[in-house]
């Protein structure tokens, strides 16, 4: 829609949709360029998915080296070009965060850790990370977030920096729609505050959406992916808004199908997938890592892992731990059986045995939410109480719960417990180290589903993070950072979407700003 200058209700430089580590990246990088910032999270609390992660941004020491490697990575779906703006960004980033972790009280950690895959380049990378921080409680700071702890620190010093610059936070504040005016430009948003209310807000040198994704978006994810249903784990309101606004606006779109997610368990009542315990990421071919993984990207210090997952027939029929579990662990599940006309796979049942359970705590819940808790026991015991974990003295009697033939889960576990003592799995090649026999009775199960982290998909960008239309050509005032519309088409990297936060925001927000001090 068109709009003239007298319909504007207020007018900023540069508005930012959406608070998490994108937004606050773009808010903060557009207030230091000079320009009047805006900053509007239709939540009531701050972090999306942000404030949940793991709290590494991927860094590198050669930005060739990481273009390399991006470029392996994403098999031709991403311009070398744009991922070279990702590329160059991880290589010099560091600096700008960690003047903003000083400012903040917190100091940094580097860890140089290799990338998931052995490509090309994978050895220059590293995560940036922030360390505890002191006489601060992040659980009483962001009581309805739980997470991974680094994000939590992360977000502190995020929120302590636009808390410090004085920027303008509006919560409640949902983006509804873009405002365009001639030749292709968004001019401005119109917003629905939290008593209701309606305003047109003019944006002089751009609008950066930072929105996220759609995992909260049901109609979203069954348009654009095979398996259904799939689970969101720690965020609901990403609901897909920064797509369709930029679809509004003529953007054409990418990596729709891609989201980083792997399998979860589901407790009635509570609206997110349960993740389970998070073991460490591995590399093919790295048997003997001689690097050491960072203490905030694991929960666990070994690599076995305790269970096996079947299909509703009582088969295996996947690698339960490959390279990055919780990015790819979904991808199985998937497939839709055209012969008997279901999901064999959706939903699928973990196996454990009551030595497995006893190496410790199983599952973790993750989420930024004021209407929902939900803490996994340490010892699992609660969850074998409500239920989620479902108890049987026998093999047989397990399989009664799964619904599929004892006799063919009998087998399924005596042939799992056989590659055990061999030390290989020569059905699926899962890790060695992994692999832990089934046989100390009782068992457990439990519904395992297919679950997203975050999703991949959204708006194309160029290098300058600008909104692209489906001929290429720039949709001037827009952009976007983080998540929405990320460069990864293919296999993702651990701490890439949140480099894409930091590197993306800064970039936008200073191009926006710089749009303003045009345009003046």
């Amino acid at each position: 829609m068109a709009v003239g200058t007298d319909a504007w209700d207020e007018t900023f430089d540069v508005v930012v949709v959406g608070y998490g580590f994108a937004g606050g990246a773009a808010a903060i990088s557009a207030h230091d360029a000079g320009a009047r910032v805006l900053l509007i999270e239709k939540n009531v609390d701050p972090g999306g998915t942000s404030i949940c992660s793991a709290g590494g941004i991927r860094i590198a020491k050669d930005a060739g080296e990481a273009l390399t490697y991006l470029e392996a990575t994403n098999a031709d779906t991403t311009p070398r070009e744009t991922l070279k703006a990702l590329a160059d960004g991880m290589a010099t980033i560091t600096p700008w965060v960690e003047g903003l972790a000083k400012a903040a009280g917190a100091e940094t950690i580097v860890s140089w850790m290799p990338a998931n895959y052995p490509f090309e380049g994978y050895r220059t990378f590293g995560f940036l990370s922030i360390a505890e921080i002191p006489g601060h409680d992040i659980l009483t700071a962001y009581p309805n977030a739980r997470g991974l702890r680094g994000g939590t620190r992360f977000f502190t010093v995020v929120d302590r920096n636009v808390r410090k610059r004085d920027i303008e936070v509006r919560f409640a504040c949902a983006a509804t729609r873009l405002i365009k005016g001639a030749e292709n430009r968004v001019d401005g948003v119109v917003v629905q505050t939290k008593d209701g209310s309606t305003r047109r807000i003019r944006a002089r040198g751009g609008v950066v959406l930072a929105t996220g994704g759609f995992e909260g978006c049901d109609t979203m994810k069954a348009q654009y992916w095979q398996g259904k249903p799939v689970l969101p784990q720690a965020y609901r309101l990403n609901t897909g808004d920064g797509i369709r606004m930029a679809q509004q606006a003529g953007a054409d779109l990418w990596h729709m199908w891609h989201y980083h997610g792997s399998y979860g368990m589901r407790h009635e009542g509570y609206p997110y997938a349960i993740r389970l315990v998070k073991l460490p990421d591995w590399i093919p071919g790295d048997t003997e890592p001689d690097f050491e993984i960072p203490a905030f990207f694991r929960a666990k210090t070994d690599y076995a892992m305790p269970w096996i997952v079947v299909d509703k027939l009582g088969r295996r029929y996947m690698n339960e731990y490959p390279p990055y579990v919780q990015d790819t662990g979904h991808r199985d599940m998937e497939p839709y059986d055209a012969t008997t006309q279901q999901y064999l796979r959706i939903p699928s049942w973990l196996v454990i045995d009551q030595e497995g359970l006893d190496r410790g705590q199983l599952g973790l819940a993750t989420y930024n939410d004021p209407e929902v808790s939900y803490v996994w026991s340490a010892d699992n015991s609660k969850e074998i109480e409500n239920g989620l974990l479902k108890r049987a003295d026998t093999l047989a009697e397990l399989a009664g719960i799964i619904g599929c033939e004892a006799a063919e889960l009998e087998e399924t576990v005596a042939r799992w417990n056989s590659f055990c003592e061999r030390g290989a799995d020569p059905d699926f090649s899962r890790m060695p180290k992994s692999l832990v026999a089934i046989k100390s009775p009782p068992y457990y199960t439990t519904e395992l589903w297919p679950m997203v982290g975050n999703t991949q998909g959204g708006p194309v960008h160029d290098a300058a993070f600008r909104i692209l239309d489906p001929f290429g050509e720039v949709i001037q005032g827009l952009y976007e950072a983080g998540e929405l519309g990320s460069v990864f088409g293919h296999l993702y990297l651990s701490g890439g979407n949140l480099a894409e936060c930091f590197v993306g925001g800064r970039i936008a927000a200073t191009h926006a700003a710089a749009r303003a001090k045009a345009s003046a």
